[in-house]
């Protein structure tokens, strides 16, 4: 393989959505049994790879017969070829996986909206690889179950879908697709690969062809039994010795062959012996309670996992790291797992035959040692924010295949809060249906288990309660609100924390479900207590006052929550001071609240405020004082300050570039406002060129597809237009029309407003003809999608009307 791979660097022209797995360097190119992909999988059409022939020694269930390296060696050439323009990875280890997976591919290639959901975000990508034009390869590895891709089958004319499987190839016939069997190796190509693995000296390969028998061509078989020989320096008949002994006594494991129980005991016997020996067990059984898919890095060297291995307590410290280093290398020395060093999401993976075999040999005491230390690490590993999609998504895959398989340990005496924080992470990630359904089973379980007053199932109540608000489910959100706060009100008293607590929870709910009288009456009693019982510098009072606040502002109420965010601000700066987060938090949102009263010059005093404030805290290079500088610009922009806005836009651009590069979104996005401002101005000489730059820049790192750079050829096409450079201004907005019909449909607000906006532009240079197909258009799509007596479909007529009499 070339240098240059995909998640290791940056290829010019392709995005890329998803972790590539490497190829192993047990890698074998194919020349009989392997599928030509990249002539056999055209545009436009799918293909999954399916277990060869079911067998005793070759179970279906098992794998191992080389598919995802297939795939990732069809990805690779794809990459190096530049053979497509977008191309997305997706490990499918269940539904909410490839929602995950799907998610942030659409925010690769398409700009979301604020507050969408993964799910919604999920079949925005689906639509979008049915509708571009640019070349896209979509890889789904390991699907498990073809229902998880019910909603969300994908597909477009552009594009190539790979999809790898240990499902039966029926499970595939009421799709259109082409099923691939992949079988183990030929007679010729495993001695070939025999040969070339073993090379230390001629008489290692007597005997390589009935070594080849022996383990039925399987990859995953010849890979750790070369690595063994080469390890202990022995050949092929010794090593066919000892496997034949083994296979003897092996007892049979559902869905694994005797063969790969051999072979990988005999592995994982020589990495235990490899210096610094005896920890390669203790390593093994540990990767093996997790993903299969990849384990992150950090998890393996965290102090809980240190102390498993080392069987001894252990801070993690750099000797305890390395020597847990160096037995995952011992591991990977004997093909037991595959180590990525670029990745340290999927660091290192272990095929799931493996770890079921080694699961299997595991004693229950033992079981639950490992399954112990396999939540602590994970729990120790997780970041209390956001730690990104794809680590986060790693971290609940490993915490979903450890609840699998844990013999009941995260249950004992009460939940492990890895359980907790495995829910929580669902939530951060905006994957509200997967976390309705998990918090559903955490209430079940410790109901059940525990009873539903113990604090783990008033716990996950709150959370299912929670998560239904979260989906848009008010009506279940609020019925459970509404029960946690009677059980509280009954169990612990009206004043207990807890019930006050409760009680925000259920006003919050009601403001989500858009009854903000409820919401406004809720806080007010929530406030009241809060300030009797815990003071009025209490943090519960505090967020209670700014909920209040909030809650008046949302209801349209914004006389009422000025006085009360006005007192907020001057309480948090009197007991918390003026940097403290509460106290910028609050001023922000007063500032806010005065410029939608239409109160520019006490808005422009907050905001100015608050940025001095934020950079005096954090520094001028800080994401918060760069934002507060931003919003400034914005409230001299609003109320016609253009001058003081440009000043503080440009500076806000030169902060982004120096700070993020000139290619992060932000940066992009700055540089549009200032040209915004410059327009606002009145300066289109100026405005101009940085509308141009900005759709370069859009098109170039987003792609010309992406939403953005969609509004960015039309407000380049606007500037154009008024500065009566029509020559221009009509291909952008004809370019922007199609984009917009393609990308978003007909009856798109965008779309329609496209279409009138190229209207005005021909009827400024006299094509009365195509003023009057186009507003024609416009008003057949205006009647049809917002109705015939919606404000634009009454304008659109009255222009049509006007251009059809002149």
């Amino acid at each position: 393989m070339a240098a240059q791979q995909p998640g290791t660097s940056t290829h010019p022209g392709i995005l890329l959505s998803g972790i590539v797995p490497p190829l192993a360097d047990s890698f074998y190119m194919r020349t009989e049994t392997g599928p030509d992909l990249l002539s056999g999988l055209p545009p436009g059409e799918t293909v999954v790879l399916v277990h060869g022939d079911d067998s005793d020694a070759l179970p279906a269930a098992q794998g191992g017969t080389g598919k995802t390296q297939l795939a990732v060696e069809f990805a690779h050439a794809l990459w190096n070829g530049g053979l497509v323009e977008v191309l997305v990875w997706v490990t499918a280890t269940n539904a909410e996986s490839i929602i995950t997976g799907f998610a942030q591919a659409a925010n690769t290639v398409d700009a979301g909206s604020p507050g969408e959901g993964a799910e919604a975000a999920a079949s925005r990508f689906v639509a979008w690889l049915a509708h571009t034009k640019r070349p896209w390869a979509l890889i789904i590895d390991d699907l498990g179950d073809v229902a998880d891709l019910e909603h969300l089958w994908p597909g477009g004319a552009a594009g190539r879908v790979l999809i790898t499987t240990r499902l039966p190839a029926e499970s595939f016939e009421s799709r259109n697709v082409s099923v691939l069997p992949v079988p183990g190796l030929s007679r010729r190509e495993a001695l070939s690969y025999l040969s070339s693995r073993l090379t230390d000296h001629p008489d290692q390969r007597i005997e390589a062809l009935d070594l080849g028998e022996d383990l039925d061509g399987l990859p995953l078989a010849l890979a750790q039994a070369t690595a063994v020989i080469n390890a202990r320096q022995q050949g092929c008949r010794e090593y066919r010795t000892e496997l034949g002994e083994r296979r003897a006594h092996m007892s049979g494991l559902d869905g694994v062959s005797a063969t790969v129980l051999a072979t990988w005991s005999l592995a994982a016997e020589c990495a235990h012996e490899i210096p610094p020996s005896g920890l390669a067990w203790a390593t093994l059984a540990l990767a093996a309670m997790m993903d299969h898919h990849g384990v992150p890095g950090a998890v393996l060297t965290s102090p809980a996992s240190c102390s498993y291995i080392t069987g001894r307590p252990s801070t993690a410290g750099g000797a305890d790291q390395n020597m847990v280093r160096a037995a995952i290398n011992n591991l990977a020395t004997v093909g037991l797992v595959t180590i990525d060093p670029a990745s340290s999401v999927r660091t290192v993976q272990m095929h799931a035959s493996v770890q079921a075999a080694v699961r299997a040999w595991l004693p229950q005491a033992d079981l639950e040692q490992v399954a112990l230390a396999a939540a602590d690490a994970l729990l120790e590993t997780w970041p209390e924010g956001d730690g990104g999609p794809q680590l986060d998504q790693a971290l609940r895959d490993c915490a979903a295949a450890l609840r699998a398989n844990d013999g009941g340990m995260l249950w004992k005496t009460e939940a492990h809060p890895l359980l907790f924080r495995a829910g929580l992470s669902l939530e951060n990630s905006r994957l509200s249906d997967a976390a309705i359904a998990y918090w559903q089973s955490i209430l079940a379980t410790s109901t059940r288990l525990l009873g539903p007053a113990h604090a783990n199932a008033v716990v996950a109540r709150d959370r299912l309660a929670a998560a239904y608000e979260s989906a848009g489910r008010s009506a279940e959100a609020i019925s459970v609100f509404q029960a946690a706060l009677a059980d509280r009100e009954r169990n612990q008293g009206p004043e207990h924390p807890e019930t006050i607590a409760a009680r925000g929870h259920l006003a919050h709910a009601y403001q989500s479900a858009g009854r903000p009288t409820d919401a406004v009456a809720m806080y007010e009693r929530t406030v009241a207590d809060s300030e009797r019982l815990l003071g009025p510098g209490h943090p519960v009072t505090l967020g209670s006052r700014a909920s209040l606040a909030d809650a008046y502002a949302k209801a349209g109420q914004i006389r009422d929550a000025i006085p009360r965010y006005e007192t907020l601000l001057a309480d948090a700066e009197r007991m918390l001071g003026a940097g403290h987060p509460t106290t910028l938090s609050a001023r922000a949102s007063l500032a806010a609240a005065y410029a939608t009263n239409g109160q520019a010059k006490p808005a422009i005093e907050q905001y100015e405020r608050t940025a001095a404030d934020q950079e005096r805290m954090h520094g001028r290079d800080h994401p918060d004082a760069i934002a507060a500088r931003a919003s400034l610009a914005s409230a001299y922009r609003t109320a016609g300050k253009l001058k003081d806005a440009i000043g503080q836009y440009e500076r806000v651009l030169a902060d982004r570039e120096r700070v993020e590069g000139a290619d992060h979104p932000d940066t992009i996005a700055a540089r549009a406002n200032l040209a915004f401002a410059y327009r606002s101005a009145g300066r289109l000489r100026e405005a101009i060129p940085q509308y141009e730059r900005t759709l370069a820049d859009r098109e170039r790192v987003q792609g010309p597809d992406h939403r953005d750079t969609l509004t960015t050829r039309s407000n380049l096409a606007a500037c154009y237009q008024q500065a009566r450079r029509l020559t221009d201004a009509i291909p952008q907005y004809e370019r922007a029309l199609a984009d917009s019909e393609r990308m978003l449909g007909a009856g798109d607000m965008e779309t329609l407003t496209t279409r009138c906006n190229l209207a005005s532009a021909y009827y400024t240079v006299g094509r009365l003809s195509d003023v009057v197909s186009v507003l024609q258009r416009a008003l057949g799509d205006c009647e049809r999608y917002l109705g015939p007596d919606h404000q634009m479909t009454q304008t659109v007529r009255q222009n049509l009307d006007a251009a059809t009499q002149a």
